[in-house]
């Protein structure tokens, strides 16, 4: 395991130059290194949470470019996280770093709003496209009352397979976001059908209704408001394990060619250019700006046939949640597709949140240019040895172990006497425990769901410390082959230590009505949050 090289403190920025330079047309990464659940609680409105825990296995993906200026943040109290994410990020070349001064406590103190919840401007984004269009909406009720009289109706789950199949709106079809508007001659051949778009809440109602809305001529088309929490507040049954999924369609059939010229016409009234894969090339070498490159089809279609040097992202769900796909606000976006609908589509709405967005719409000129990922480096660190389940029970001497998976994971069974921890306080985990059982030499092992993991948490120790540590690598089936003492703890660890995990917003799947109503009520008030200037970054 290699260390570090010693570096000096990095500069501090103040909140309002930060927000000066939110406001500009550069690009900017305004990354929350915290996990999620304390992010969650309270972050920046443009802020991208990439967690320390994390930090080295997602920062390629987010930050192409290593000239882009970074700005981190942490609670700023007291404790040295987002310097220490500043240094990990120099060691892998970034060159511009700096860290919010008195992180989310000095942003708040400058008289900015820390926002609750993930996904914020995505969310945000919904909440504003419906009020500037409209978006025709029905209620839960209303769409049951419809159901019950066998009205000529299809219901349209605008999720992705795995959401969809936790539960949905009875006899509806997955058919995601960026789909709806290529597959819909399949799903509804009648013009007079009623087209109903749910998700789990808001957004993505809002956003796949508005779409067909754009795209096709059809006269009733309705969010269904609130989703499947909606409909669950008004006490009708859910359905669990659905598995209707969209039809396969092709992009030569005749009814798709009025849809694509729409399509085109609605990205290029969004500014979006359309971009061949000679320019494509001489953007993915500028060492002035960020380019993300996202093959938007399904899964299946990615997987059967990748685009050279893309990132695979659904086209609904990079709306849905921008930051988990893009790291720099202000960036180039573009999007590849192989019939002309899907690309031009999502490029409008992600260009109405800001972005510089384009579309290449030849696989052929694509594939024949070789287009290539840039490079990765990989990781700064080696990885532990990991320990197989004989050494482990062999083990002489006092053993400490920590758990660094999630900690709703640790909840539902770890190995008895090990205690959970993140990254960020593994060093004062294992000072702790060693200082507990008065043994400052104990084996050490460190339990986590990927050997990458292991390792860069083992980076945070003393050099003596990780000499005598290893790893196991298990989730919770092949964790018991370690010895049958599994214990659940279903309060431990407390809710104000889990980091990593948001109550508010995981709960509402879990029969919690307060939890769901309170998420619906998050959501529609994000926008009376937003200062002008946050407001001003849509251009809907």
């Amino acid at each position: 395991m290699s260390l570090l090289p010693p570096t000096r403190a990095v500069d501090p920025i103040e909140a309002t130059a930060v927000k000066e330079a939110l406001a500009s047309a550069n690009e900017l990464a305004l990354l929350d290194v915290r996990e999620q659940g304390q992010y969650g609680e309270g972050h920046p409105f443009h802020s991208v949470n990439l967690p320390y825990s994390r930090l080295e296995l997602e920062a390629r993906r987010l930050l192409p470019n290593r000239a882009v200026q970074i700005v981190l943040v942490d609670d700023g109290c007291g404790d040295t996280l987002a310097q220490r994410a500043a240094h990990r990020l120099q060691a892998m070349g970034y060159e511009n770093v700096r860290v919010l001064k008195d992180g989310t406590q000095g942003w708040q103190a400058a008289g900015n709003t820390l926002f609750k919840g993930v996904h914020v401007p995505s969310k945000t984004f919904g909440e504003l496209v419906e009020t500037h269009h409209h978006t025709p909406r029905i209620t839960a009720k209303e769409l049951n009352a419809m159901i019950q009289r066998g009205d000529d109706i299809v219901l349209l789950d605008g999720r992705p397979r795995g959401e969809y199949a936790k539960m949905t709106i009875p006899g509806a079809v997955c058919c995601p976001n960026a789909e709806l508007a290529y597959r819909l001659h399949r799903l509804a051949p009648k013009p007079s059908t009623t087209v109903v778009v749910n998700c789990a809440g808001r957004t993505r109602s809002i956003i796949g209704a508005q779409s067909l809305i754009h795209l096709t001529a059809r006269p009733r088309v309705f969010a269904l408001e609130n989703g499947t929490q909606g409909w669950f507040l008004n006490d009708y049954p859910l359905e669990l394990n659905s598995a209707r999924f969209y039809p396969h369609v092709s992009a030569a059939d005749g009814p798709l060619a009025d849809v694509r010229q729409k399509a085109a016409d609605l990205a290029q009234a969004c500014g979006v250019k359309r971009i061949t894969a000679d320019e494509f090339r001489l953007w993915r070498v500028d060492p002035s700006r960020t380019t993300y490159f996202f093959d938007i089809r399904t899964p299946e279609e990615f997987a059967e046939n990748p685009s050279p040097g893309a990132h695979h992202a659904e086209g609904g769900q990079l709306v849905q949640g921008t930051d988990l796909y893009v790291g720099v606000l202000r960036a180039r976006i573009v999007l590849w597709d192989t019939d002309g609908i899907r690309a031009p589509l999502i490029a409008s709405w992600l260009a109405q949140m800001g972005y510089e967005t384009a579309f290449l719409l030849s696989g052929e000129a694509l594939s024949a240019h070789e287009i290539q990922p840039l490079p990765d480096e990989g990781l700064l660190t080696t990885l532990l040895p990991e320990i197989l389940p004989d050494e482990f029970c062999a083990l002489d001497g006092p053993v400490i172990i920590i758990d660094l998976r999630s900690s709703m994971a640790f909840r539902a069974g770890h190995l008895r006497g090990s205690v959970w921890s993140t990254r960020s306080r593994l060093r004062a985990c294992v000072d702790a425990q060693s200082a507990l059982i008065g043994q400052a030499s104990a084996h050490i092992v460190l339990v986590a769901s990927h050997p990458a993991m292991a390792a860069l948490a083992a980076g945070e120790l003393s050099a003596p410390q990780r000499q005598r540590t290893r790893c196991i690598i298990a989730d919770s089936v092949t964790l018991t082959r370690y010895g049958p003492n599994i214990d659940v703890t279903p309060d431990q660890p407390a809710n104000a230590d889990c980091l990593d995990y948001l109550f508010f917003v995981h709960d509402r799947h879990n029969g919690n009505k307060l939890a769901a109503t309170q998420y619906l009520q998050w959501e529609q008030n994000l926008v009376s949050q937003l200062d002008p200037q946050e407001r001003s970054s849509f251009k809907i």
